[in-house]
């Protein structure tokens, strides 16, 4: 007889329309990917990037879905997927010599957060 593989419970949270450039935020999500949620705290916490706030805020929301929705244990969490995608961009205009107009080009982006409990020692045994 084979196994069936367990269907492991994720808790997903978005952040829409961010301020901020898709790529500056990426550049964070990419550092904070597969680690625990409370490692994730932490660097966040001492990052020095604008966009660890909204990440920080996301990151809490996909948490607390787990824990409400799923019953889940915050202290059991492992970020098992982080992506941001660009969003809409304002487009203003600065007026410059001469009569001119410059472009500045506001870019907004949508960040996810997926969250999952770690595989514990038992967990891994029976997959084995």
């Amino acid at each position: 007889m084979t196994k069936t593989p367990e269907t492991t419970k994720k808790a997903i949270a978005h952040g829409n329309y961010v301020r901020g450039s898709a790529s500056k935020v990426r550049r964070v999500l990419d550092q904070i990917r597969g680690r625990s949620y409370r490692d994730a705290l932490i660097m966040l916490e001492f990052m020095p990037y604008r966009s660890t706030d909204p990440i920080t805020k996301v990151l809490r929301s996909a948490v607390a879905n787990a824990e409400h929705n799923l019953g889940m244990d915050p202290s059991t969490l492992v970020i098992s997927s982080a992506w941001a995608n660009s969003g809409p961009v304002m487009k203003r205009y600065r007026p410059r010599a001469q009569g001119r107009a410059f472009s500045i080009k506001k870019q907004t982006c949508h960040i996810s957060i997926s969250v999952e409990s770690a595989p514990t020692e038992t967990n891994a045994e029976v997959q084995n």
